[in-house]
């Protein structure tokens, strides 16, 4: 996903109204209206068909508003009203798993201004791409933890940096650990979203995702069908080796049609993500996982002017095969809406969310990743609300 935004000085207004909106409300409304969708909050452990429909998904956690993948991060999803908050997980040399978007922490991290480290700094070849930078499979845990996370595009995102080096980087276990804290404060489930990154890379490198991620998802008791967590990959072979290990809810992730999974580029298997959105790929997903998370421009493209064109099929021939549909992402920011969502000159500046979300609603998506969960859920709402 592109990730390229700068603040304005209307953007805490904004937050500030919604975030006093939905203290106002308690979150009441916006809940009550979202469970007016095709579910609500269930009882029991949790269930997928349950949760409210546009489900709204904190997208590395409330990455909008705080740096990615931390507590901060996820905690404000979580008070935000997020019905699902996302980690993204990357092993450590000695094998814990940690949440980061990419391995390579370079932008999200202070690592550069650690002397220590100096030698750590390294080229790497990753999925077909070159990277330079550090990478968290050459430091331990403990080296690691002696990191302090920062904002990835502080130019785009400059009112974030306020909180650089406020927080470390989470292991996926001391988030297993907050969501059960937050469980029973709230009396309800914190649901997790949680991503296997570059896996056939870090098998290749002795490192694998799946079997510590399960043992993990056992000891905390969410390794069943009936667990308050989504599993997540963009190779289908992670998904599945996923599925022989729990019985955790798993969904296929699907980048733009031309990609292939890399999983797909090292076995030989000639598929794009174009064949996986036809009935017969599509039929073939549902066979180990219960949904898929396309890229928005799969669900509605866009023309060269960057702007929205007719729906594709992939709603209706997703949900005729009983999977579900979580896209990927909303944003706040003009740079990311369609360009008839965009208001003002100001790349980076807020425009109008709200109609591009509706727009998506409306194809029937079962729910959204969002920066902004807040924001999203106020749509989510105005759309239930019709």
């Amino acid at each position: 996903m592109t990730e390229r935004v700068t603040g304005t000085p209307g953007r805490r207004a904004l937050l500030g109204a919604a975030v006093l909106s939905t203290a106002a409300l308690g979150l009441a409304g916006t809940a009550q209206a979202a469970e007016r969708g095709r579910g609500g909050h269930g009882g029991g452990r949790g269930s997928l068909r349950d949760l409210p429909v546009p489900t709204v998904i904190g997208h590395r956690g409330a990455s909008g508003y705080r740096p990615e993948h931390t507590l901060g991060s996820y905690q404000l999803a979580l008070d935000l009203g997020a019905h699902i908050v996302e980690q993204d997980l990357v092993p450590t040399k000695d094998g814990h798993l940690v949440c980061r978007h990419e391995n390579d922490i370079t932008a999200t991290t202070d690592v550069a201004d650690h002397p220590e480290f100096a030698g750590r700094k390294a080229t790497k070849k990753i999925d077909g791409v070159s990277y330079t930078g550090w990478f968290t499979e050459d430091f331990t845990l403990a080296e690691l933890k002696t990191l302090r996370a920062t904002e990835r595009i502080p130019g785009n995102r400059p009112d974030n940096t306020l909180y650089d080096g406020r927080w470390a980087i989470p292991t996926f276990e001391e988030v297993l650990r907050w969501a059960d804290q937050e469980g029973r404060k709230r009396g309800k489930p914190v649901w997790l979203y949680v991503e296997t990154k570059h896996p056939t890379y870090f098998r290749s490198l002795g490192l694998g995702l799946e079997e510590p991620l399960a043992r993990l998802l056992r000891r905390y008791g969410r390794d069943r069908k009936n667990s308050p967590l989504i599993l997540q990959s963009f190779e289908p072979g992670s998904v599945q080796r996923l599925a022989r290990l729990v019985d955790t809810p798993r969904i296929v992730l699907l980048s733009g049609p031309t990609s292939r999974p890399w999983d797909f580029v090292e076995s030989g298997d000639p598929r794009t993500v174009a064949d996986l959105v036809t009935p017969a790929g599509l039929k073939w997903i549902a066979s180990y996982a219960q949904g898929i998370g396309p890229t928005l421009d799969l669900v509605i493209p866009k023309d060269a002017a960057g702007r929205l064109t007719r729906p594709t099929t992939l709603v209706k021939d997703a949900h005729a095969r009983g999977l579900l549909l979580h896209p990927y992402t909303l944003r706040n920011e003009n740079t990311f809406l369609p360009a008839e969502f965009r208001r003002g000159t100001d790349p980076n500046a807020y425009g109008d969310v709200f109609g591009a979300a509706a727009a998506y609603f409306a194809t029937g998506i079962d729910g959204i990743f969002s920066d902004q969960p807040d924001t999203a859920l106020l749509a989510a709402a105005d759309f239930n609300g019709r």
